[in-house]
């Protein structure tokens, strides 16, 4: 009887395991695609993106259309925005820059170097710096302020920083190594 009983309550668990795994995956089914808030991701890794235009967060920008394909770094001077596109249609990390005096001419380059912490040409430290383009005699690359700031740029000199957080500057840096694409478009 010992035995009769012992796999009539083994089947029962059994049973009841199935139903809690269904009834969860059903709730797991009729769940919101996107909680109203979740946690933000890393950031090196792809993150929702937010819009050009304030007070429409919600929307995301698109990467241009004329801005190739594969993983690559897009900057648009027009809309000083920049997109970290990766490769397995993983959704773009996208976010605001405040763009040089001198500008890189819409075309593909490749990041030619890095510099982890360094003075830049406007004469701020600034930290991960990630070089691409030369433009009126002054080297181009993307970076972040170690203080933290973004002012617009001095219009009297050539500066060649294109200017992000410190957090997009962490992303770009950990996006962007020796030889990845960077397309500039208008």
């Amino acid at each position: 009887m010992a035995r009769s009983s012992s796999g009539i309550v083994a089947g029962l668990t059994v049973a009841a395991l199935a139903v809690v795994g269904f009834l969860g995956y059903q709730a797991s089914a009729s769940a919101p695609a996107h909680p109203a808030k979740a946690a933000p991701p890393p950031a090196a890794a792809p993150s929702p993106v937010p819009s050009a235009h304030a007070g429409d967060e919600a929307k995301p920008v698109a990467v241009p259309n004329a801005s190739g394909t594969g993983s690559r770094v897009v900057y648009s001077v027009s809309l000083k925005r920049v997109w970290l596109v990766g490769e397995g249609g993983q959704e773009p990390k996208s976010f605001a820059v405040k763009p040089s005096t001198a500008h890189p001419k819409p075309g593909t380059y490749l990041v030619n170097s890095r510099s982890g912490a360094v003075t830049g040409s406007d004469g701020v430290p600034i930290e991960h710096v990630v070089r691409f383009a030369t433009a009126d005699g002054v080297v181009v690359g993307f970076s972040a302020r170690v203080d933290g700031q973004m002012p617009e740029p001095d219009a009297n000199k050539k500066t060649g920083g294109i200017r992000m957080t410190r957090a997009d500057g962490d992303a770009m840096w950990a996006f962007a190594t020796i030889n990845s694409k960077v397309v500039v478009v208008p």
